[in-house]
């Protein structure tokens, strides 16, 4: 493991510290898959508790980087094309739906969060961050349906497609400002209150990242 984690300023929380530095050392390949991930190690790596990386640790598995083998513990996943088309497909089926179901009961005030997030996502160069937000901005528009089995379900999708929004990010300059560019055409027309707009762009959004990611991992698998 690289030193450079510790030198870092540390974000909000130990947890949040060990969640980035472990999804940054994922993605950028130097954690390979199949490498086993002590907790005692990762702690002293990262001058932290044991507590904050058993968090971290589950967190990462959520998203589908890491999995808990029965004899080795915490193993390395890795990222996978078929794995990222199949998070996306789903996404392109299922997104529409929720939509349609929630257009029409967002009022001002969430498309005004979502506004802001925005503006913070447009001001941010930091790819965690910008991911974090990017997050927080979709979840706006499901937050009507938000206890339904449909919003369960996509955001677990969403939450499993992180990593593989960040690896994007890391290997594309144009990707954050295209997708800043798409957001706001995604609010304009929540504003408008224009299913066929917003379900037709938000489906072209998600083909757009899908192919950044595949891009992605083939340039990291090489």
């Amino acid at each position: 493991m690289t030193p450079s984690p510790q030198e870092k300023k540390r974000p909000r929380t130990a947890h949040q510290y060990v969640l980035e530095a472990l999804r940054a050392e994922i993605l950028m390949g130097r954690m390979s898959e199949g490498k086993r991930l002590r907790q005692e190690e990762i702690a002293s790596w990262l001058g932290v508790s044991t507590t904050p990386v058993r968090e971290a640790l589950r967190d990462l598995v959520t998203e589908g980087l890491i999995v808990f083998d029965a004899h080795r513990g915490a193993v390395v996943r890795g990222l996978t094309l078929d794995d990222a088309r199949e998070i996306y497909r789903l996404r392109m089926v299922l997104e529409p739906l929720l939509i349609e179901r929630t257009l029409a009961l967002l009022d001002d005030a969430p498309l005004e969060h979502a506004a802001s997030v925005h503006a913070r996502m447009c001001a941010t160069t930091e790819v965690d961050e910008w991911t974090r937000l990017n997050q927080e901005f979709h979840s706006v528009f499901w937050a009507p349906q938000a206890s339904s089995r449909l919003a369960h379900i996509l955001e677990g999708l969403r939450a499993a497609a992180m990593p593989y929004i960040a690896l994007s990010l890391l290997y594309s300059n144009q990707a954050i400002e295209q997708s800043n560019e798409e957001h706001e055409q995604i609010l304009s027309h929540f504003r408008a209150r224009d299913l066929a707009s917003a379900v037709r762009l938000n489906h072209s959004h998600l083909e757009m990242t899908l192919r950044i990611i595949e891009r992605a991992i083939r340039v990291d698998a090489g």
